[in-house]
């Protein structure tokens, strides 16, 4: 008779502090089914606030060893001198890692690919010869070897998969392409379409980029480019929400100052917490998405999931989740965004097709499939170590 030995799935948080990668570990675990899966346990390693976030579970245990509360370099020690052997400790079955970066010595483990910044150096230039660049490029070196030594990798995008692996080359272990989900709180029909006729500068057309002000996020030429349209009597407005990259912040005042000094039609809010950000896209008619660098664009999500028309950045892997269901163009070129942003106004037949489109494509992309392929695929890679499970 086959004995199925229950299954221990260790999960190390120690550098997951806060963004898409707590957001992540949190709406997992929230849907997930182990005992479907043949798994009997997650234990999780990671600081106070970030455990805290988790919900209790009877299949989860979360541990916070005191150096998890201190600073970057006494957690970067404790994963990579204590984390191996409390995973044995532990009994687990595999070590999931997130994060991405991983220089224990258990095995088998599974990372995650979730910064593709380091690995596109295009992007990784905007930033000059900075401090920024060289860590940028540490991170470049330290991935790459983790993905290289790891028994498993997952990936967001199948375009993530392909840039990383131009970097690594062929990586020993297995891969597998795993979306994040969407939160249930970004998920409305698309509102009526409305001819562009009814609006004017008392009730504008409000077009919405929801990004951190970075290098390449490219705000400054989609303020260029909305100028050129009410230049054109077009009744449009422009709201950006996000917290800001030094630098890039000055040369987006600097523009906004130069094409509109007086703030009317350009308004940035700053950072809006994560729990308030649907009701910022409720206020928009069109939602805009103009990064040159993504690995998994949850914003697009969002953006697709609240009804909106889109205008969308055609790099990365922005077509691969859009599909045909909105207007591309280039976000370093202003015409284009402003063609792009221009063939959406005008149609409302254009923008209602689209929205419904981008709508129902959304709906694919569910934190209960992550949880359930990211289950699926650590089971797999214990499997592949012959250590004496049936599959599940």
């Amino acid at each position: 008779m086959t004995v199925v030995k229950p299954i221990t799935i260790g999960i190390d948080a120690t550098n997951l502090r806060g963004g898409g990668g707590v957001t992540h570990l949190v709406e997992m675990l929230r849907v997930a089914q182990p005992k479907l899966h043949g798994i009997k346990r997650f234990v999780v390693w990671g600081g106070i606030s970030t455990l805290q976030l988790l919900d209790e579970r009877p299949w989860l245990t979360k541990i916070t060893p005191p150096a998890l509360d201190k600073g970057l370099f006494q957690r970067t020690l404790w994963q990579r001198y204590s984390l191996s052997q409390a995973a044995r400790d532990a009994g687990c079955d595999v070590l999931f890692v997130p994060g991405g970066s991983y220089a224990g010595n258990f095995h088998p483990v599974v990372t995650m690919s979730r910064n593709l910044l380091p690995f596109e150096m295009g992007e990784l230039l905007r930033y000059g010869w900075s401090l920024l660049t060289l860590k940028l490029l540490l991170l470049r070196l330290i991935q790459s070897r983790s993905f290289r030594n790891t028994d498993g990798v997952i990936f967001l995008t199948e375009y993530a998969r392909d840039v990383v692996l131009r970097v690594t080359g062929k990586l020993r272990g297995q891969t597998c392409i795993v979306p994040h989900g969407l939160n249930p709180r970004f998920n409305k029909a698309p509102k009526l379409q409305r001819d562009i006729a009814e609006y004017d500068d008392a009730q504008p057309y409000r077009v919405l980029y929801v990004s951190i002000i970075d290098q390449y996020k490219h705000q400054w030429h989609v303020v260029e480019a909305v100028a050129a349209l009410r230049q054109q009597g077009l009744p449009i407005v422009l709201d950006l929400v996000g917290p800001a990259y030094p630098a890039a912040l000055k040369r987006l005042n600097q523009t906004i100052e130069r094409v509109d000094a007086e703030r009317r039609w350009v308004h940035y809010h700053g950072a809006i917490p994560f729990n308030e950000l649907h009701l910022r896209y409720a206020e928009a008619d069109l939602g805009l998405f103009a990064s040159s660098c993504e690995n998994m664009p949850n914003i697009l999500l969002e953006t697709m999931g609240l009804g909106l028309p889109i205008a969308c950045s055609n790099r990365g892997p922005m077509p691969e989740v859009l599909g045909q269901a909105g207007v591309f163009f280039n976000p370093e070129q202003i015409e284009d965004i402003a063609r792009a942003l221009h063939e959406l106004i005008e149609s409302p037949q254009t923008r209602a097709e689209l929205a419904r489109a981008s709508y129902e494509r959304v709906q694919e992309y569910s934190w209960q499939r992550c949880a359930d392929e990211t289950c699926r695929f650590l089971v797999k890679v214990i499997q592949q170590r012959k250590i004496g499970i049936i599959d599940v």
